[in-house]
């Protein structure tokens, strides 16, 4: 990872630029302390608009990866089937019956 001042990436913000395309993080340094990191996004590919909106209000983190195509595989069903009542399905939880 490359690191570069303050002063030196205000002036050479396009390079700069030019390397994060590229792939490369680069650490900006303030008297050569680190109070910076700068990097390409994450990938989005496969992640909703509406998800991607969410995350840059800061309600919502987005994964590292690109999520697979099976990423659903595994969850537990929904308790209540097309046309069943939230409540029954509530109150049959909690009594140990469902």
């Amino acid at each position: 990872m490359k690191s570069v001042s303050v002063s030196w990436a205000k002036n050479n913000l396009s390079a700069i630029l030019r390397e994060i395309r590229g792939g490369a993080a680069v650490t900006i340094t303030d008297h050569g302390v680190p109070v910076a990191r700068l990097a390409p996004p994450a990938s989005t590919r496969g992640i909703p608009p509406a998800a991607i909106e969410l995350a840059q209000r800061g309600m919502l983190i987005l994964p590292d990866r690109e999520p697979g195509g099976d990423w659903a595989h595994g969850l537990p069903r929904p308790a209540v089937a097309m046309g069943g009542s939230a409540v029954a399905a509530l109150l049959a939880d909690r009594e140990g019956t469902a």
